[in-house]
């Protein structure tokens, strides 16, 4: 009986030690774009290890649910990937927040088509016909394109409008007053939109670039129909030569301090965005990596 009884002491203690060593940590609440929340949790995995007295607990659901808890003042770090809009910014002060916008990396947003799709390049203007209300194409034959095992309408995938994904492709590609055409697939995250567009010939689907496989053949984008295109990648979303590169925002609630400016100091440092890198992303500089 004396065993158990020191054994259940022993454990209690170990427990109540454990307990209090982790309510010692400073916690950092981000939350945001799906686009950024895989390079977002390698951040949150890694930074242990530079700064053991520091958890950061990441959550997704889109660039606009990170937005507004920052707004409400819900979380330390709000990741987006497009920026606050004004009359955000003016409701987010009302609510005593004081949103300072910090570039934490570059991103190729890039159009998918499923791997049989003989397509190769498009341009802005043809993707606007695709996506656009009143779309002037609605069949891959509308384009003289014959895709293998697609005899019906093009599939036309895109994602919820809580996305910064979603706000971005809409100005860059229909233009900021364009409107999306009618029946489209809204995805709720960027690794759905791929899934769909690998498992079916008719469909076409952007999303981030770390998000691409080789099951799916990405197109290559020309401004307009006289420019040569531009293949998506990491260097063409750095020098910004790929027409749909996009920055990628953390937002913090006015200059970061104490242990939310180590975490960020550390992200945009070499080791930061040396993750970033290799999760597919565009550093936000020239970075030496291992």
């Amino acid at each position: 009986m004396k065993l158990k009884s020191i054994l259940s002491t022993t454990l209690l203690v170990s427990a109540l030690l454990t307990a209090m060593a982790l309510q010692a940590r400073t916690l950092i609440q981000n939350k945001g774009s799906d686009t950024l929340v895989n390079v977002a949790q390698a951040w949150a995995e890694a930074y242990p290890e530079v700064n053991p007295d520091v958890a950061v607990a990441v959550s997704g659901g889109g660039s606009g649910t990170g937005i507004a808890a920052m707004i409400n003042g819900t979380v330390d770090i709000a990741n987006a990937s497009r920026k606050m809009k004004a009359k955000e910014m003016e409701l987010a002060k009302k609510n005593g927040q004081s949103p300072v916008e910090h570039v934490v990396g570059y991103d190729a947003l890039v159009v998918f088509l499923h791997k049989d799709n003989p397509v190769k390049s498009l341009s802005l203007a043809q993707l606007k016909d695709i996506y656009g209300r009143d779309p002037k194409v609605k069949k891959w034959s509308d384009m003289g394109i014959t895709v293998p095992g697609c005899k019906d309408k093009i599939v036309v995938v895109s994602r919820q409008n809580n996305s910064g994904t979603y706000v971005y492709f809409k100005e860059t590609v229909l233009g900021k007053k364009g409107r999306y055409r009618q029946g489209t697939l809204d995805m709720h995250g960027s690794k759905d939109v791929v899934d769909l567009v690998e498992k079916t010939p008719c469909a076409i689907g952007y999303s981030g670039l770390a998000y691409a496989t080789d099951h799916l053949k990405m197109v290559c984008v020309a401004t307009d129909g006289a420019d040569a295109c531009v293949s998506p990648s990491v260097a063409t979303a750095s020098d910004r030569s790929y027409p749909i590169a996009r920055p990628l925002f953390m937002y913090t609630d006015g200059e970061p301090r104490g242990a939310i400016k180590g975490y960020m100091d550390w992200i945009k440092s070499d080791a930061g965005q040396c993750i970033l890198q290799k999760k597919g992303y565009a550093p936000v500089r020239a970075v030496k990596c291992d």
